[in-house]
């Protein structure tokens, strides 16, 4: 059987395909009588509208592309369902791609993204540089950036201000007499590391001190944790040792337990970002809380705020907050 398309209903209704997608979305622009014989047309061909045909009068798709890393499918799981959830609400439909590390291939998915039509972007990737970002903006693409601050005519973000949960932590370990404090390098998150790391040097600064602890991991180290299992061997914990992720901070919980350490009584960890891992550690890891979900539902709300030219889209950089969750491996 003959699958019904706009076409069919454009000529059955001798009209525009502009004007059988307009009744369709519901366009006030649209003449009565023109309405009803769009409709009578739709109902006595058995039509049933799709996405791309309910956005052919505004030359819209109704498709929104979700750019993620491969390598965090994990901590995005959270912010794909918050997208996912809000965007149909919206009645969006999603396009989902992944990339792993290599410019090329970024820029090779900024070009399938163009070529699809879609009608925005929500982008993670933490190695994305503002160079590829000018490439969608030369498209007049709207895009929403999920971690990184950043924004123009055409780009919003959603983002946590690590630099900031950093700073403020250090802070009080200083306060509390602990500042022999180290960060561990996390090659997979770099714009992340950076900003802890920012943070860090500049709550020393204030307090007349340098950091001066950050752990690198050598290229020739495959993981986290036979680097550290090799680091502890010839270097004491510091007092505080802070990680991006759960992986890394298990290495560092693992390697200083079989290097003769105690965690909490010969080092303190904290690890930045959250997951059900840490509790199911013994002991329990010490982390803050991300709103994932939140993060993923306010970029699909921005975006679609920016795809409808709204009034109330004033700040294009909208910031969440994170909660800290003292564990078993922190003194209390």
């Amino acid at each position: 059987m003959k699958r019904i398309t706009i076409y069919d209903v454009a000529k059955e209704a001798d009209v525009s395909l502009a004007t059988v997608s307009r009744v369709i979305n519901g366009s006030e622009v649209v003449r009565e009588d023109t309405r009803i014989k769009v409709q009578e047309a739709i109902e006595k061909l058995g039509y049933k509208p799709n996405a791309i045909a309910q956005g052919l009068a505004l030359q819209k798709t109704t498709t929104i592309a979700i750019v993620m890393p491969e390598a965090s499918f994990f901590y995005t799981g959270g912010i794909i369902n918050g997208l996912l959830d809000t965007a149909k609400i919206y009645k969006y439909n999603i396009m989902l791609h992944s990339t792993s590390a290599g410019i090329n291939e970024m820029n090779d998915v900024i070009e399938s993204i163009i070529k699809s039509r879609v009608d925005g972007v929500v982008i993670f990737n933490d190695k994305l540089n503002r160079e590829e970002l000018n490439t969608l903006n030369h498209y007049n693409v709207p895009i929403v950036v999920i971690g990184n601050k950043m924004s123009d005519d055409t780009i919003g973000s959603v983002y946590i201000d690590y630099a900031t949960l950093a700073y403020e932590y250090a802070c009080e370990c200083i306060a509390a007499g602990k500042s022999d404090i180290s960060l561990v390098e996390d090659r997979k998150n770099p714009s992340m590391i950076n900003q802890i790391r920012e943070g860090l040097e500049r709550a020393f600064e204030e307090h007349g001190m340098k950091f001066d602890k950050f752990i690198r991991i050598p290229k020739e180290y495959r993981s986290s944790y036979v680097f550290l299992t090799d680091y502890y061997k010839d270097h004491r914990p510091s007092k505080v040792i802070i990680t991006y992720r759960d992986s890394q901070a298990i290495a560092v919980l693992n390697a200083s337990k079989e290097a003769g350490f105690t965690i909490p009584q010969d080092a303190e960890l904290v690890c930045v970002l959250d997951s059900k891992y840490n509790a199911m550690q013994r002991p329990q890891i010490s982390a803050f809380k991300i709103p994932d979900y939140d993060m993923g539902a306010m970029s699909m709300r921005l975006l679609t705020k920016m795809l409808h030219d709204e009034d109330e889209v004033l700040n294009k950089e909208m910031e969440l907050s994170y909660v800290y969750i003292p564990r078993q491996t922190t003194l209390q």
